[in-house]
């Protein structure tokens, strides 16, 4: 499978990172990245040619069809939640190789005026963000407090979206145009909630690669996590065969997804939902 070219025919390598820590809070250390096993990550992308873009910028390029040119080898660096250490440890080794990525914030998460509580470690504070912003990185949603968005009536859902979207776009000045599921579930409910709320593009999981034809409201990343080791991360970014940590995480999605559906069926219906 090609990832070479940058044409718009291509599929497109999307890593998802959570925390990048030496010592992460035990709720996340499992998908959090040592800073040096990220720093030899973004090495490899380096050698091999690879150009780190924003989601937005290969939206762009998938919905100009062509006219809107992706750069050679492109991939896209994204990171959930909104943990200090993107800011401590992912920030220099990006700069280090002129490479850009998209954050998705939490916003009730990050610390400041919004925070609430279930942060699952130490977060972001806004002077970061707005860094990280500065820096060239681009700022998505992740909901507001992270739920699970496809176990929520319609009007919760709409908040979490919306509120998120807000917070942001008075923060940071300028909305943004991307989101990411919390724990990559959706439904096209919550799809449609996105849409509406004036996001052009959001990602989901699935441990695949992402191309054009998954809709620009269901994109695919892989998960990137602490046993990721660095001969796995290149079959991973290269877009060859996915290891057996990969194939088990999307039999485990799909089929935890059957299982939300047969609970959201069982459950009395709210107003609205």
């Amino acid at each position: 499978m090609s990832t070479g070219a940058g044409s718009t025919g291509d599929p497109v390598p999307i890593l998802m990172y959570h925390a990048v820590a030496r010592a992460p809070a035990r709720a996340v250390y499992g998908l959090s990245v040592a800073p040096d096993a990220f720093g030899e990550q973004l090495e490899l992308l380096a050698d091999r040619g690879f150009t780190p873009v924003t989601t937005r910028q290969l939206a762009e390029a998938w919905r100009s069809r062509g006219a809107v040119p992706l750069p050679r080898r492109p991939v896209l660096i994204t990171f959930d939640d909104g943990y200090e250490g993107v800011h401590r440890h992912a920030l220099p080794a990006l700069e280090k190789h002129g490479f850009t990525a998209t954050l998705f914030a939490s916003t009730g998460w990050l610390r400041g005026p919004y925070e609430t509580p279930g942060a699952l470690g130490t977060m972001l504070d806004w002077d970061q963000v707005r860094e990280l912003t500065a820096a060239g990185l681009e700022i998505g949603g992740h909901s507001h407090t992270h739920p699970q968005l496809d176990q929520l009536p319609v009007e919760r859902l709409r908040y979490e979206v919306r509120r998120c979207r807000e917070i942001l776009a008075d923060e940071l000045g300028r909305a943004p145009v991307s989101f990411a599921y919390p724990y990559g579930y959706s439904t096209r409910r919550v799809r449609q909630e996105v849409r509406e709320a004036g996001f052009g593009q959001s990602l989901a999981v699935g441990n695949a690669l992402a191309d054009r034809g998954q809709g620009p409201y269901a994109l695919r990343r892989v998960t990137v996590r602490r046993r990721t080791g660095i001969e796995e991360f290149a079959r991973l970014v290269e877009g060859r065969a996915i290891g057996p940590t990969f194939a088990m995480d999307r039999v485990l999605t799909k089929g935890y997804a059957l299982v939300r559906g047969v609970r959201r069926a069982a459950r009395p219906c709210a107003p609205g939902g």
